[in-house]
């Protein structure tokens, strides 16, 4: 029987039991939903050529006077529906969006949605065979029919070229949990039972998908200007367009070449197969080695009766793949593993290798064997029968050499024969040692394993013998030593970069250039030959494991000059990586940079799936990853031409899609001034001023894993075909999105859609919880506690403005105040609200607000959202408590003005992150006349630092009050002696100091003068100056004085001046309520001044520790 959908989808992790504060929420926000969709409110426009006539003004200008945001992220591919990953990526673009808003500038955020490509075919396909497997509802299939299916193995061993990058595979293998069949995988997506048959259409889910992601996307909130939207393929006519102009140019500028060169390749579906096409495997390319070929002189006995087969006079090879032909000079002996069975494949008539079976899959794929695909396996020979044989080894000073046996050979790491160079090889040095070691163990004669070690390689680190200096250094004691693959990197690398052949035809030359001189002359003496494999295991979406093959394939020519690429182009996307490109962290940066050097050709064209066709050559379709580079400027226009994802409606221009040529697009991208075409002349100007107004492209987010291709893609392009001014500003990547702090995966239901988490948490606390998962390139997470836990907080504070506007009874007096406070009848305080001037609280309050605004900014403008929520909500709301507390403690309430402040400030704040409630506020409460989306920042008078350092000060007073109280607390409950009865009412009185210690002015002179000439503070050369006797008070001061200036950031002025920027005993004067209130039966608060080294007579002895800024206190039981 067929599940039903509900059945195979996971349950939700959190469950909420009460939504009744949600419900109210949410009700809220799709109101202003429909109301921000019905104002079009999110529809932004360049000026037009009547505000601005055209050619009036250049672009940069046009910026100046009409400032303007873009952003955008990297369009997900819509074979299934959207989940919190994908809004996590969604809200950095969200988010900025609506700081730029703020900010005054028209802001863009166009959203598209990808389906180019293989993955929706392959689904669609194997539903295909499903149908006829089980019938149109899948009514036939039964749990037994389930396939099964064992993972190939991958290869784990550490990178052996150095002048090679591999990128980590970043994404989960199976992402469609334990579901084998694809009916099963649409099930688990809530497709009804009836309705999967329709999948079958791979057209069919463009119909779906795309349309459920943007409703999802709705329903967030996003500021996304939804008259630019569309899908890729040439299931949009204009889009096509687009894309087929953009490859001729590149065919045409010389960066689109053809040519026989290594791809990942399925055979399956006889295409190569690409990031995007692959379920397993992204960002593994193929890896080129060169196999060595070591001629049989003779069979070890094992062997001869399993090689019979084989016919007389044939020449039979061991194969061993090498990244090092220059040290084959040094070949004493050969490895295969003795638990892998091989094959002997004939590879033409007379010709066969000795090649695992992987091996032979890929060769066969790479025009070395007779037969395109064609495997001939005629032996199978278990590894450890060929023990003892002997082969000829190519270069090698001692001619003949025995296969021998090796642990670690592994049949998914080249041929699964390893020649053996123990000279340059640590591993090699290593295994030969043990082998001559343990003989008898391994069942081989001791003599085949002790052939002299020639030097070929001299070294200036390690001599020339590098691998047995770095075994000796390393203390290397076996072959599975865990310090064998640093050794095997340090050894390649030493070797490569600062070694000299000493032995053979290139003698004198350094290894970097005699690498390939050597490789040449093997392969032109018939005795090597170019192999290539995936450097791992790529599964592609039609379940088939891929190969490396050599094909005659069109190719953007990426990478360095070096790598074969356009040198000159990867030097121009360099150099704009280093001096135009925001990354927004090092490490981003850092990662762009490493790619640009491994990125070589990137295949651009396939024949299985959907996309756009190859201009010049339609049997072919544009590759998933090379139709998506520069379509962020096809956003700026794509209102003119229609006005539907698929566009079948026209849209402002009235364009059709024949109409759009590839003049008309060289036009609108700036590549030519004039143009000859039947569209309007006005109305190729308002397309071309969208372009250049909206361009370059400020922000362009991305998950990290997408630097490996995407992203770098998106470089290469924009850097070809756009002139400079209109390269892109900005690249943040982030990291992924762990659930509750445990990778997504819907195998084990910690996993969540958009849909889902907006359904359990409403729009505003899942984008409020979005923003405090993380900000970095490391990997955030989304909580689901915090997203509801933040469901009350908003209720609350929402509900807090709303009374403390509509309750609000105004009184001009504290008298009044209090006599309002005391009547029974007032429901709340905060409702009790004083007028006319502000009060030191209020003085406090509205300056920490000012400041807090001012940090927010800052962390918006970085792009900081955990960190702008931080500070412009957490630290806000605890502000606004403080100054609730502190004015009801000192009996004087709220001050209407400052608390109708606060509630305007934290809508605003609030506002990029949560509009949704920040509208409420103000349309509901503030009555303010039009949407919050449209309003800016606040402006906030400049912090005064003497109330900054007043508000420092009287946190960390009560903390320090309330941190020994609880001290007292402590040894109370572990039943020690207490200095008073914590029970008891109680006097504290407080010591603040009039004066710093005449003590200290002598070392502040020190440290003045070090700070002055390092600008940090050198405690040892001040502590040479010391008196020791004074150490020991010295040395505290010292230390204290720089935390102060060089943690805590402290200015010179404040430090040195040794003035406190405010009067701390009117401040102490006005906290004393505040102390009350913060020690449990607390009485009386008494301030005592005292002077330092003047202690008055029955004043406790710690009173004189007292500095200013810094007083001491004292508890007693009255």
């Amino acid at each position: 029987m067929v599940a039903k959908a509900a059945d195979a989808a996971p349950d939700p992790p959190l469950k909420i039991e009460n939504t009744e504060k949600r419900d109210t929420l949410v009700a809220a926000e799709k109101n202003y939903q429909r109301e921000w969709a019905a104002d079009r409110v999110f529809e932004s426009n360049a000026p037009t050529t009547t505000e601005v006539p055209f050619g009036s003004i250049s672009p940069a200008a046009l910026h100046e006077k009409s400032p303007k945001f873009m952003g955008t992220m990297a369009y997900p591919y819509m074979n299934g529906y959207l989940h919190a990953g994908h809004a996590f990526t969604l809200s950095k673009v969200e988010f900025a969006t609506g700081v730029a808003r703020m900010q005054g500038k028209r802001a863009l955020f166009p959203q598209g949605f990808h389906v180019t490509g293989m993955a929706i075919k392959a689904c669609a396909d194997k539903l295909v065979r499903e149908l006829e497997m089980f019938g149109q509802n899948f009514e036939n299939y039964k749990e037994e029919d389930e396939p099964s299916s064992a993972p190939a193995p991958t290869a784990t061993d550490t990178k052996t070229d150095v002048t090679a990058y591999h990128s980590s595979k970043s994404k989960a293998a199976a992402k469609t949990g334990k579901v084998k069949y694809q009916f099963q995988i649409m099930l688990s997506l809530g497709i009804p039972v009836e309705e999967i048959h329709r999948f079958a259409d791979a057209y069919h889910w463009l119909t779906v998908f795309p349309q459920a992601g943007r409703k999802h996307m709705e329903k967030l909130g996003l500021r996304i200007d939804w008259r630019r939207t569309f899908v890729t393929t040439d299931a949009n006519p204009y889009y096509d367009t687009f894309v087929r102009w953009q490859m001729n140019k590149l065919k045409e500028l010389g960066k689109i070449k053809f040519g026989k060169r290594y791809t990942i390749y399925s055979p399956k579906d006889g295409q190569a197969c690409m990031d995007h096409d692959r379920s397993q495997g992204e960002g593994i390319n193929p890896q080129e080695y060169t196999g060595i070929k070591l001629k049989v002189i003779e069979w070890a006995d094992a062997a001869k009766e399993q090689v019979k087969s084989i016919p007389e006079g044939s020449n039979v090879y061991f194969v061993a793949a090498t990244l090092r032909p220059e040290t084959m000079y040094g070949q004493t002996c050969c490895f295969v593993s003795k638990v892998i069975t091989y094959g002997i494949f004939k590879i033409r008539e007379g010709e066969y290798f000795f090649i695992s079976d992987r091996a032979a899959r890929n060769m066969a794929y790479q025009g070395i064997s007779s037969g395109w695909g064609n495997v001939d396996r005629v032996a199978q020979v278990s590894g450890a029968d060929v023990i003892g044989t002997v082969v000829n080894a190519p270069l090698s000073a001692h001619g003949n050499v025995r296969i021998l046996p090796m642990e670690t050979v592994k049949a998914t790491k080249g041929t699964g024969v390893v020649t053996s160079v123990p000279s340059d090889s640590p591993d090699d040095y290593a295994t030969v040692k043990d082998l001559a070691k343990k003989a008898d163990y391994y069942g081989i004669k001791k003599e085949w394993a002790e052939l002299e070690i020639i030097p070929i390689i001299n070294t200036p680190k390690y001599g020339n013998l590098v691998a047995e200096t770095l075994v000796t250094q390393m203390k290397i004691n076996s072959p599975k030593d865990a310090k064998l693959p640093d050794a095997k990197e340090e050894a390649y690398k030493e070797g490569f970069y600062h070694g000299k052949m000493i032995y053979g035809e290139f003698k004198g030359l350094p290894v970097s250039e005699a690498k390939d001189k050597v490789k040449e002359s093997l392969i032109k003496s018939g005795d090597a030959f170019n192999y290539a494999e995936p450097d791992g295991l790529v599964i592609s979406r039609s379940s088939d494991e891929c190969v490396a093959a050599h094909l005659d394939q069109w190719y953007l020519n990426y990478g360095p000059s070096e790598k074969g690429g356009d040198g000159e182009w990867c030097n121009q996307v360099l150099s704009h990586l280093e001096n135009g490109l925001n990354t927004f962290s090092s490490e981003s940066k850092r990662q762009f940079e490493q790619v640009l050097g491994w990125l070589s050709q990137w295949a651009c064209a396939r024949s299985y799936g959907l996309g756009s066709k190859l201009p010049w050559d339609p049997k072919f379709l544009v590759e998933s990853l090379s139709d998506s580079t520069i379509y962020p400027s096809y956003y700026t226009i794509s209102h003119y031409l229609h006005s539907d994802l698929f566009g079948t409606k026209p849209g402002l221009g009235n364009v059709t899609p024949d109409q759009m040529t590839d003049e008309v697009w060289d036009y609108i991208f700036t590549r030519r001034d004039e143009v000859e075409s039947s569209i309007e002349k006005g109305t190729l100007q308002s397309m071309r001023r969208e372009f250049e107004y909206w361009y370059p492209l400020d922000i362009r987010i991305s998950g990290k894993d997408l630097i490996q291709n995407h992203l770098t893609f998106f470089l290469y392009i924009h850097i070809a075909l756009f002139p400079k001014p209109y390269w892109p500003r900005g690249v943040r990547p982030n990291g992924h999105l762990l659930l509750n702090g445990l990778k997504m995966s819907k195998s084990t239901g910690n996993f969540l859609t958009l849909d889902q988490a907006i359904d359990k948490f409403g729009a505003d606390a899942t984008r409020m919880a979005i923003a405090d998962a993380g900000d970095g390139i490391d990997d955030a997470n989304f909580d689901e506690s915090v997203a509801n836990s933040i469901i009350l907080k908003l209720f609350e504070l929402r509900k807090w403005c709303e009374d403390v506007v509509k309750e609000a009874q105004l009184v001009k007096s504290i008298e009044e105040y209090q006599a309002l406070r005391d009547d029974k009848q007032t429901k709340n305080p905060d409702f009790v609200q004083r007028t006319g001037d502000l009060l030191f609280w209020d003085k406090l309050f509205a300056n920490e607000m000012a400041s807090l605004v001012e940090e927010t900014k800052v962390h918006f403008d970085g792009m900081l959202y955990k960190s702008a929520l931080k500070s412009g909500f957490y630290e806000f709301t605890s502000s606004r408590d403080f100054y609730r507390e502190a004015t009801k403690a000192s009996g004087v309430g709220l001050h209407h003005d400052v608390a109708r402040q606060y509630i305007e400030y934290q809508a605003l704040l609030l506002a990029p992150i949560a509009p949704h409630w920040s509208e409420y506020i103000w349309l509901e409460v503030l009555k303010k006349p039009g949407t919050v989306q449209n309003a800016l920042f606040p402006t906030v008078p400049t912090p005064n630092t003497g109330l900054i350092a007043a508000r420092a000060y009287v946190r960390s007073t009560i903390s320090s009050i309330t941190s020994a109280e609880g001290a007292q607390q402590k040894k109370l409950a572990k039943n020690k002696a207490t200095k008073y009865d914590l029970n008891e009412p109680k006097r504290i009185t407080v010591f603040p100091a009039t004066s710093f210690p005449a003590w200290q002015d002598q070392y502040m002179d020190l440290i003045h003068e070090s700070f002055s000439e390092l600008k940090i503070v050198d405690v040892p050369a001040i502590s040479k100056k010391l008196d020791k006797k004074e150490m020991k008070r010295a040395m505290p001061f010292i230390q204290n004085i720089k935390k102060r200036l060089e943690k805590d950031g402290e200015s010179e002025s404040a430090v040195f001046d040794r003035k406190l920027p405010f009067d701390e005993l009117e401040v102490l004067n006005e906290m004393v309520p505040a102390i009350k209130q913060a020690v449990r039966k607390c009485g009386e608060v008494v301030i005592v001044p005292v002077t330092p080294g003047k202690l008055q007579e029955g004043l406790p002895p710690h009173a004189d520790s007292a500095v200013p800024g810094h007083p001491t206190f004292n508890f007693e039981n009255v």
